[in-house]
C-alpha cells in the first residue's frame, strides 16, 4: 500500500504511445532505477524493459513505450533489479490524451461562426470539440464546447477581429480519470469571414480607411476654398479694373470689311450719315424755331447784350468740303467717345476737321 502512494503521471497519447513519469528528485534522490511493464491481454505475461528512458538532471525520471493493449501493469525497481520500489496496474484507455483536431474549417455567416473538423477513427463518443475566441476588447478567452466534431457560436461583431483556437477534450469521468485535452490547433484570426494574418491588420485597415477619408475631405475643402477665392477675385477685378468694350464688336463692318480703315468706312457709309444728319437737322430746326420765338419775346422787353454765333454758319459756305464736314460732325462725336478709337483717325482727318 505504501508503494502505490508514489505520485506518477500517466499519459496515453491517442492510444498510440504511453508515457509514465515520476519526480525522481523527491522519490529516489541520487538513485537510478529500472522500469518494467506488460500489457495483460493474454494468459502469458511478458515483462519488458523500458525501450526509451526519460531523464531529469541526469537521473531516470520516466519511460516512453508503445501502447499495445487496454490493461497495463508496470513496476519500478532499483538499478540492479533486486528491490521493487513501486508497482501499479491500470486501464490505459482512461488516460488517453487525444491528438489535435485535423482539417479544421471555419464558416462565418452574419454573426454566427461554425467550426468543424475530421472525426477521429476511435473514441468519438468520448470526445468534445472546444472552441475558444477573443477580440482585443475581451480580457480573456471565451469558450464554447460541443459534441465532436462541430461547434458553433453566435453574437460575433463583423467589424471586430477575433482570435480562434480549437482542441479536442476527453469526457471525465465516464471516459477518462484525468481531464486530458489535445494541444491547441494553430491560432487563426478572422474578421467578417475574412482570414487575416493577425488582428494587427485590423488596425492597419482602419488606419488606411481613416487616412483615405481624411485626404478626400482635405481635397474637397481645398477645392471649395479655391472656388470661393476665385469668385471673390473676379469680383475684385471687375471693381478695380472694369472691362473696356472692344470697338470691333460695335463697329463690326469697320474691322471686318475695311480692316480698320476709317476713311474708307466713312466713304462707304456716307449715305447712312446723310440720312442721320437730315433727321438731326429737322429736330434742330424745330428747337431753333422755338428758341427764336422765345428770344423774340425777350427782345421786346430787353435788347440783346451779345450776339450768339451758330456753328451752322459754317454750312453757309458754299465749299463742298465744309458741307461734308458739317454732316459728319455728329457721327464723329459719337464715335470718338469709344475707348481707343482716337488712334484710328489719321492725320488727314484732323486737317479736314
Amino acid at each position: 500500500g505504501q508503494k502505490d502512494a508514489i505520485s506518477t503521471t500517466i499519459i496515453n497519447f491517442n492510444n498510440e504511445k504511453m508515457e509514465i513519469t515520476w519526480a525522481t528528485s523527491k522519490l529516489f534522490p541520487g538513485k537510478n532505477v529500472s522500469f518494467y511493464y506488460t500489457f495483460e491481454e493474454g494468459k502469458q505475461k511478458y515483462w519488458k524493459t523500458c525501450p526509451m528512458y526519460l531523464f531529469t538532471q541526469g537521473y531516470i525520471s520516466g519511460c516512453l513505450f508503445k501502447t499495445e493493449g487496454h490493461s497495463l501493469a508496470f513496476y519500478i525497481m532499483n538499478s540492479n533489479g533486486s528491490e521493487e520500489l513501486f508497482s501499479k496496474r491500470l486501464k490505459s484507455d482512461f488516460y488517453i490524451k487525444p491528438n489535435r483536431p485535423e482539417n479544421v474549417t471555419f464558416f462565418w455567416k452574419d454573426d454566427t461562426v461554425t467550426v468543424t473538423c475530421n472525426k477521429p477513427e476511435r473514441g468519438v463518443r468520448c470526445l468534445r470539440l472546444e472552441l475558444q475566441y477573443k477580440s482585443k476588447f475581451d480580457k480573456g478567452w471565451q469558450s464554447r464546447t460541443s459534441k465532436c466534431c462541430r461547434v458553433g457560436e453566435q453574437g460575433f461583431d463583423p467589424r471586430k477581429c477575433y482570435s480562434f483556437r480549437v482542441r479536442l477534450k476527453r469526457i471525465v469521468p465516464s471516459c477518462n480519470v484525468v481531464d486530458y485535452s489535445s494541444d491547441w490547433e494553430a491560432e487563426t484570426f478572422w474578421m467578417n469571414s475574412t482570414l487575416l494574418d493577425s488582428c494587427d491588420d485590423e488596425i492597419k485597415v482602419q488606419s488606411n480607411t481613416v487616412i483615405l477619408i481624411s485626404c478626400m475631405m482635405t481635397v474637397l475643402l481645398m477645392i471649395f476654398i479655391f472656388l470661393i477665392l476665385l469668385c471673390k477675385w473676379q469680383r475684385l477685378q471687375k471693381s478695380v479694373m472694369p472691362t473696356i468694350p472692344d470697338p470691333k464688336y460695335i463697329f463690326t463692318d469697320l474691322f471686318s470689311d475695311h480692316n480698320g480703315n476709317f476713311q474708307e468706312w466713312i466713304d462707304k457709309t456716307d449715305h447712312v450719315v446723310v440720312q442721320s444728319k437730315l433727321e438731326y437737322e429737322e429736330l434742330e430746326c424745330i428747337i431753333e424755331e422755338e428758341n427764336q420765338q422765345i428770344e423774340k419775346k425777350k427782345s421786346d422787353k430787353q435788347e440783346p447784350r451779345e450776339k450768339i454765333f451758330s456753328f451752322s454758319g459754317a454750312t453757309e459756305n458754299n465749299h463742298p468740303k465744309a458741307a461734308q464736314n458739317a454732316r459728319l460732325m455728329p457721327t464723329f462725336n459719337n464715335m470718338i467717345s469709344f475707348a481707343g478709337l482716337q488712334n484710328v483717325v489719321n492725320d488727314d482727318m484732323y486737317v479736314m476737321l
